[in-house]
C-alpha cells in the first residue's frame, strides 16, 4: 500500500483539529450555558467524543486522525508512528486548533453579550472561551496538582484506548468509536477539574484568544499530557505482549 503524501495528511490533521476545537469548545461557549435548554457538561462531553468519532471516519484512512500532539507521541512511543512525522503532525494540529478557536470567535462575538476581554479579566475567571485552568481558573478550584495528576492518568488512560482500539488483534472498524466513547467518559470525569485538555491542540486554541491567565496556565495542558502520552506508548506494548507481525502504523495509506 502506498502511503499518502504528508502534504494531504497534515491538511487532514488541521481540518480535523479546527473540527474538534469548534465543535468540542463550541458546544461549551454557544450551547452549554444555553436558557432552559443548554446541553450542559453531558452535552459538551459527547460533542468532544463525536468530532473525534466523526473525523475518524472521514480522516482516518487520510492521516491516521491524531487531532492531538500527545497521541502523534504517543503513537510514536508506541512504536506505531514514525519520528520524522511527529513535529510536521503537531504543527498542523495547533495551527488548526488556534484556527477552530478563531471560526468560534468570530460566532461568539456575533452575540451582544460576549465580551471576552471582560469576561478573562475576572479575579476568578473560569472555562471562559473554553479554556482550561487550574486553582482559582478551574471550574470546580481544582489545585494544581489535582489538575497534573487528571491531566496525566486521563491521557494515559486515552493513548491506552487508542493503541487497543487500532491494535491488530482488536475487532476492525470498531476503533472509532471506542475512542470517541473514551474521550466522552474522560470529560465526563474531568471537566469539572481542568475543563478536560488531554490535547495541547484544544488547549493553546482557546489560550491565544483569552491571553492572560490562560497563556500563563497552558504550559500544564501540554506537559502533563504529554507524561501521559508517553506513559501509555511505553505501557501498552508491555500489556499486549509481542507481537507474530509488526503492527500498522496509525497514519494515512492507499490501498
Amino acid at each position: 500500500m502506498a502511503q499518502i503524501p504528508l502534504s494531504n495528511r497534515l491538511t487532514a490533521e488541521f481540518i480535523g483539529t479546527l473540527w474538534l476545537v469548534l465543535g468540542g469548545c463550541g458546544s461549551a461557549v454557544l450551547a452549554a450555558g444555553f436558557p432552559t435548554v443548554g446541553i450542559g457538561f453531558l452535552g459538551v462531553s459527547f460533542a468532544f467524543g463525536l468530532t473525534v468519532l466523526t473525523m475518524a471516519y472521514a480522516i482516518g484512512h487520510i492521516s491516521g486522525c491524531h487531532l492531538n500532539p500527545a497521541v502523534s507521541i504517543g503513537l510514536w512511543v508506541g512504536k506505531r508512528f514514525p519520528a520524522g512525522e511527529v513535529l510536521p503532525y503537531i504543527i498542523a494540529q495547533v495551527l488548526g486548533g488556534i484556527a477552530g478557536a478563531g471560526v468560534l470567535y468570530l460566532i461568539a462575538s456575533g452575540a451582544p453579550e460576549f465580551n471576552l476581554a471582560a469576561a478573562s479579566a475576572q479575579l476568578h475567571a473560569k472555562g471562559v472561551f473554553a479554556s482550561n485552568g487550574y486553582g482559582t481558573h478551574s471550574p470546580g478550584g481544582y489545585s494544581l496538582g489535582a489538575g497534573f495528576v487528571c491531566e496525566v492518568v486521563m491521557t494515559f488512560m486515552f493513548l491506552m484506548i487508542i493503541l487497543g482500539a487500532t491494535h491488530g488483534r482488536a475487532p476492525q472498524g470498531f476503533a472509532p468509536i471506542a475512542i470517541g466513547l473514551g474521550l466522552t467518559l474522560i470529560h465526563l470525569i474531568s471537566i469539572p477539574v481542568t475543563n478536560t485538555s488531554v490535547n495541547p491542540a484544544r488547549s493553546t486554541g482557546p489560550a491565544v484568544f483569552v491571553g492572560g491567565w490562560a497563556l500563563a496556565q497552558l504550559w500544564l495542558f501540554w506537559v502533563a499530557p504529554l507524561i501521559g502520552a508517553i506513559l501509555g506508548g511505553i505501557a501498552y506494548p508491555i500489556i499486549v505482549g509481542p507481537d507474530v507481525a509488526p503492527q500498522p502504523e496509525v497514519t494515512g495509506t492507499r490501498r
